[in-house]
């Protein structure tokens, strides 16, 4: 199981919130997920549309819903 959800985020690049911003705006929404690691009531409170909500500790239990083929950008 570790070796599947290793594929998902390697090769893993790191973005700040700019790099973030343009890649997102480079790319049609769909061709990439959007991943809000925090908990249920942070993400209610606010956070980036479009995002899908897994707090990190689920994690494990769903990372093979996502799409492998498409990037994953983890906040």
């Amino acid at each position: 199981m570790f070796d599947k959800m290793k594929r998902l985020f390697t090769p893993a690049k790191s973005m700040d919130a700019d790099e973030a911003r343009a890649f997102m705006r480079d790319r049609n929404e769909g061709t990439f997920t959007l991943l809000d690691v925090r908990q249920p009531g942070e993400y209610e409170k606010e956070h980036i549309p479009g995002a899908l909500l897994v707090p990190l500790p689920k994690l494990s239990d769903s990372y093979e819903k996502m799409d492998k083929d498409r990037p994953v950008i983890v906040y």
